[in-house]
């Protein structure tokens, strides 16, 4: 059955969100798919590395809840609400997993999160204001960058690091599948230049958050 929020209860939900992302109270539904693979000894120098790696993932998904959030909240139809919510609720794992990882590699997350949730909310209550089927081809234009991110993380990350690897293979298949569930429930696929566009836009992020 769908529930309909007025806007004081999604103000707060959203509040509620927030909080619960910049201070990682995030719990994962599905157990890190690493978690049962073994930890390998790095060197100092690839663990800076990963770990820089795995900073930049977990503010990219601090970023998928905010924008999944921002666009909820302005969803013309309970449909596509609802499927949003749900989309978030599977990025919370990935939240999570990112989180364990870095600390696994005594490591932390960015100190530039919240930024990047206060905008990525805008940017995706933005993109809702312009009628689901913007927000969901924005949705799987978003998540087709994702991918390519976490490819190139994962041509990065030595083969022997089993659990990082683990994290990220799962996390590209999660992410095609919420972006082509996005086509799916009616998005408009963005064309070409404004892909690359928003791929210019993600790398300001990638570079600052790979260090803070």
């Amino acid at each position: 059955m769908s529930k309909t929020y007025d806007v004081t209860e999604k103000l707060i939900l959203g509040v509620d969100m927030f909080l619960k992302t910049i201070f990682n109270t995030q719990k994962a539904r599905r157990p890190s798919p690493g978690v049962d693979l073994e930890e390998i000894e790095l060197s100092e120098e690839d663990r800076r590395d990963i770990a820089g790696l795995m900073r930049v993932n977990h503010t990219g998904e601090v970023c998928a809840q905010a924008l999944y959030d921002g666009q909820a909240f302005v969803a013309e139809k309970q449909e596509i609400r609802e499927s949003l919510i749900k989309a978030a609720e599977e990025e919370q794992d990935h939240l999570a997993w990112c989180y364990e990882r870095l600390d696994q590699l005594s490591a932390a997350p960015s100190v530039l999160n919240p930024f990047f949730y206060l905008s990525s909310f805008a940017v995706g209550a933005l993109a809702g204001k312009f009628g689901d089927t913007l927000s969901l081809g924005f949705v799987e234009a978003t998540e087709a960058q994702v991918v390519k991110h976490l490819e190139d993380h994962l041509d990065r990350i030595p083969e022997e690091d089993l659990k990082s690897r683990a994290i990220l293979g799962q996390m590209v298949e999660d992410e095609a599948k919420h972006g082509d569930h996005a086509i799916e429930m009616g998005g408009q696929e963005f064309p070409e230049f404004v892909k690359k566009g928003m791929s210019l836009l993600s790398k300001i992020m990638t570079e600052t958050t790979y260090r803070v």
